[in-house]
């Protein structure tokens, strides 16, 4: 999978600067880093990148057979994790990701195996039966995580993955992210979490395209 991005200008609807402003660049890596400071874009551009925002101007491509931005293109090709988890709380961790790969029509024996390889690197083999609410912080992201990859997306997208969690946790995601994501597929993940630049194949700081004073007035 590739993904394109040229000449992407964005900005809130009323706010009076921009975010982006006649930005390129091009992911192919397997596992690239957007990191930087707070308000620096990161999350903001993963929401572009699945079709959630839309630019201000700019073509927006890739290699999917999915056009771009169509209900086909997220619902088959995009997983993401969000911060805000958005777990079903009423339904065990199982069930979270049955749906989800009911909704992407994904209901395969490849897919089936390949969601169970995910909930056992995951470590959420003793978990399956329980709801979001019994879970700790760092079992719910490890849940939200299974649950993306479980339709076999070719474009993972993931804000902050381990923001707030112990090393244990983070070592967890570490691995499964490393060992686990299928040939041909991307994963940009939104962070300032300098543990996971080690897995990286690509990093991109957003620092460079926002001077420091820039956040300092976004902080104020």
């Amino acid at each position: 999978m590739k993904v394109s991005i040229s000449n992407l200008t964005y900005r809130y609807p009323g706010a009076s600067s921009y975010v982006f402003e006649d930005f390129s660049f091009e992911v192919s890596s397997r596992i690239t880093l957007l990191k930087g400071y707070s308000g620096c874009g990161k999350s903001t551009m993963l929401r572009i990148i699945a079709s959630l925002l839309k630019p201000k101007k700019g073509v927006i491509t890739t290699s999917s057979d999915y056009k771009f931005g169509s209900a086909q293109f997220l619902r088959k090709e995009v997983g993401f994790v969000f911060q805000q988890l958005n777990l079903l709380p009423l339904a065990s961790v199982k069930r979270n990701i049955e749906l989800a790969k009911k909704l992407a029509q994904n209901t395969s024996q490849a897919s089936s195996e390949n969601s169970d390889l995910w909930v056992k690197q995951l470590g959420l083999e003793p978990l399956l039966h329980k709801k979001p609410g019994q879970l700790s912080g760092g079992q719910q992201q490890r849940a939200a995580i299974a649950r993306a990859f479980s339709k076999d997306p070719a474009i993972i997208l993931l804000d902050e993955p381990t923001s707030g969690l112990d090393d244990l946790n983070t070592e967890i995601i570490k691995k499964a992210l490393l060992e686990n994501i299928a040939d041909g597929a991307i994963c940009i993940i939104a962070t300032h979490d300098h543990r996971l630049e080690t897995i990286a194949d690509e990093i991109l700081d957003f620092n460079t395209f926002l001077p420091m004073e820039e956040h300092i007035e976004k902080m104020v």
